[in-house]
């Protein structure tokens, strides 16, 4: 299948097509608007059955399998938030605060973008690993650190205990870490009791989620005029130069197409869940036009409508 089909048929999923009408629902000023209650609801809702469904895979994963992965992980939640720092420093020219929050957000990772992406490989028939989800919280955790590690020194004075507890703690996190450790402990056939709801409604949940995302995406785009063209070229270049290293990376330590095609997505997605809500916490001088706008308004409808068929053929081409 060819690269433009690719995009043809990612551009017609139903997920990219709800995320769309809300961008239209909010450029024609519908009044459409999704309760704060009802976001909360969604969100918690995909957090928990990714988390549930990872668990009970990686209960069947043998560690030799895994750990490789694993390991290249962890170096990229350290090495992407050097990157993205590097280049808002020295080619942005941005203040220290502004260019290690956009770090903490360009290390970690949008779960939504890793829901699409699993999305998009399954329309295809292309299988993953099913551990996957583990490497989620493996690559936001270390990535979000460091960031804040680099402003550390001269910016602020909180407790590390803090900034760790507002990660781990934060409901991105906590829920992925706790649907895995439920999925684990009860394994496959414990899912089965709760596949009605945990698996067979997951897309249409996730089309819901990316319809309000639209909206709220759309509203951040106005921001645009504020940022500047850096911010722009930033939330695209960064994301590619992340995930082409993702994608090599994921091959390069044994993953499958599919699988490799998933990590370099979550390597060139931003945060707009949990990244914010450290930030907020341990860089409270930061611009959050410039890393929420990057984020949630250029980032991730980039990634969701050329991000992942791009990694896809990357990983394609680097053989099956």
């Amino acid at each position: 299948m060819d690269p433009f089909e690719l995009l043809r048929l990612n551009l017609l999923s139903p997920v990219v097509l709800a995320f769309a009408l809300g961008l239209v629902a909010t450029a024609v000023k519908s009044d459409l608007k999704f309760p704060d209650e009802l976001y909360t609801a969604l969100s918690i809702y995909l957090l928990l059955a990714i988390g549930l469904k990872g668990g009970a895979e990686l209960a069947r994963t043998s560690l030799a399998v895994f750990w490789r992965p694993a390991v290249v992980t962890v170096g990229l939640g350290v090495l992407t938030p050097i990157i993205a720092y590097v280049v808002a420093r020295r080619a942005g020219r941005l203040a220290v605060a502004d260019a290690a929050a956009l770090a903490a957000h360009y290390g970690s990772v949008s779960v939504v973008t890793f829901f699409a992406a699993l999305g998009f490989l399954e329309a295809l028939g292309v299988p993953a690993e099913p551990f996957l989800p583990t490497l989620v919280a493996l690559l936001e955790i270390p990535a979000i650190m460091v960031a804040l590690a680099i402003a550390h020194r001269q910016l602020t004075r909180t407790s590390w205990g803090t900034i760790a507890h507002e990660v781990i703690a934060g409901r991105s996190v906590f829920l992925l870490l706790g649907g895995l450790v439920i999925g684990y402990l009860a394994g496959a056939d414990g899912l089965e009791r709760v596949r009605p709801l945990f698996v067979d409604l997951f897309q249409g949940v996730l089309l819901l989620f990316l319809l309000d995302m639209g909206m709220v995406a759309a509203r951040r785009l106005r921001d645009l005029r504020q940022t500047g063209p850096f911010l722009v070229a930033f939330a695209v270049v960064v994301p590619i130069l992340h995930g082409l290293l993702g994608t090599a990376l994921g091959r390069v330590a044994g993953l499958s197409v599919g699988g490799a095609t998933v990590l370099g997505v979550l390597a060139a997605s931003a945060s707009y869940i949990a990244a914010p809500a450290a930030v907020r916490i341990a860089l409270p001088q930061a611009n959050p036009s410039l890393y929420l706008t990057a984020a949630l308004g250029l980032t991730f409808p980039f990634n969701l409508t050329i991000g992942i068929p791009l990694f896809y053929v990357v990983a394609r081409a680097m053989g099956a």
